[in-house]
């Protein structure tokens, strides 16, 4: 058995995470080019303005995915390098980017995955109100129809929105993430709202304009809690507890855009926690909201354990493994997850995001050896491997990511890369991991 054998595997980006070029060309500025402003708010002033200059080399780029073997690459578009406004103008030097780099990634064997949406929202659109504004779900419908139109005739793959647990949480929930506010739960509905209406107006466009037949769907992250021991009470448990919420926790949570997604209908628990903001939700809105996708993108990099009064929580005993983004490595994650999200959903899962940070370095012979992260990427293969085993329908995995970057609020510190860069020079380099990653390409994962 093991993995079907037209199993998806590639890699992934961002696009302000590795583009640089962030004035160039007539590109507008997004809420993330300006935050990057704000003095203290990353380790030694560091920005995206440069990042990996994706924006200059992406012909380097490409040869260098073809040489890890890569079949698929998901990456994403700059709403504000093709729409500078957001809305109305379109700057042709924005598309013409994407467009020329698509046609390499085809050119290399390597099939392009387009996401519409990865955190960098518009600053005009922004100062309009950005997520909050009735008019948002219509911005994004414009700007979708406007990339549609241009490279649809060679794009299959579409992911509309990333992770909104983490730009809505963060940024409006938290405020610790651009455009820093912290919402009451009226507004953090609204919010949530907003873009699940967002995203299903970009999926009624692209399935009436796409030129290729489209494959779609979204990227969310969200809780996963692993068993405490082998018994079905804490499978159970483990289950519930993956797509339950407080209000603390609501704009985190699977459920909450999920299932109207998939199932039709916000969770009881939100009408619960949200009371009348739940008033704006119209019955035409939840039938937009829940149309049908082809797969549900999961971004799954470690499991939550529930806290407890005193001691370790089940997965973080004393001494436990961790990430240097202070992650707990819990592989299990990687079947517990699928499994959870398969059973409860009915869609194809997509790894959209998986993998490790380092503190990477060339070393003496010239190489960078990371074997942490071949040995991280391997045990959770193997446990998406059991799940793919045990029948849940696993469509794929893109690891994260295809070299190292601008990683947010983190600077450039932390390195996800299957490629070294050297931000001195700009210079890639091949890790360990991205010629065993070649392999386990080849093999389809058999050599795990």
């Amino acid at each position: 058995m093991g993995f079907p054998k037209d199993f998806m595997w590639g890699a992934a980006s961002a696009a302000y995470q590795i583009e640089g070029a962030y004035r160039e060309d007539g590109k507008g500025p997004g809420i993330w080019d300006v935050a990057v402003g704000k003095p203290g708010l990353i380790p030694f002033g560091e920005t995206g303005n440069v990042a990996c200059d994706h924006y200059h080399r992406f012909r380097e780029d490409v040869a260098m995915m073809k040489e890890m073997g890569l079949k698929y690459y998901r990456f994403s578009i700059s709403w504000p390098r093709v729409m500078p406004n957001g809305v109305g103008e379109i700057n042709q030097k924005g598309f013409e980017f994407y467009t020329n780099l698509i046609d390499e990634l085809i050119a290399k064997g390597i099939e392009p995955m387009v996401t519409l949406f990865h955190w960098n929202f518009p600053y005009a659109l922004q100062k309009k109100g950005g997520w909050f504004n009735d008019a948002s779900p219509d911005w994004f419908a414009e700007y979708t129809k406007q990339v549609v139109d241009r490279l649809s005739d060679r794009v299959k793959y579409w992911i509309t929105i990333n992770e909104p647990q983490v730009f809505l949480g963060s940024g409006y929930g938290r405020g610790n993430f651009p455009p820093f506010i912290t919402g009451s739960l009226t507004e953090q509905f609204l919010l949530v709202h907003h873009v699940l209406l967002a995203h299903a107006k970009a999926v009624q466009i692209i399935r009436n304009h796409a030129k290729v037949t489209p494959i779609i769907g979204m990227a969310p992250t969200g809780p996963c809690f692993v068993p405490e021991d082998d018994s079905e009470e804490a499978l159970e448990r483990a289950r519930q507890e993956s797509f339950d919420f407080d209000k603390d926790f609501a704009l985190f949570s699977n459920s909450l855009y999920a299932d109207p997604v998939f199932l039709g209908d916000y969770p009881d628990r939100a009408y619960e926690i949200f009371e009348e903001a739940t008033n704006i939700i119209k019955p035409a809105e939840l039938s937009l909201i829940s149309q049908p996708l082809d797969f549900y993108g999961a971004n799954i990099y470690y499991s939550l354990a529930k806290p407890v009064e005193a001691g370790y929580p089940a997965n973080c005993y004393q001494g436990n493994p961790k990430t240097p983004m202070g992650w707990p490595i819990v592989p299990e994650v990687m079947y517990y997850a699928p499994k959870f999200l398969y059973e409860r959903y009915k869609k194809p899962i997509l790894i959209t995001e998986n993998g490790i940070a380092g503190f990477d370095f060339v070393h003496m012979d010239g190489k960078v050896h990371d074997p942490y992260r071949i040995d991280y990427t391997r045990r959770y293969l193997l446990q998406l491997k059991k799940a793919a085993e045990e029948g849940v329908e696993v469509a794929g995995y893109m690891h994260w990511s295809v070299m190292d970057n601008f990683e947010w609020l983190q600077g450039y510190d932390k390195r996800f890369g299957l490629a070294y860069v050297d931000y001195q020079t700009g210079r890639r380099i091949l890790k360990d991991s991205a010629y065993w990653y070649k392999e386990v390409i080849e093999r389809n994962g058999e050599n795990l």
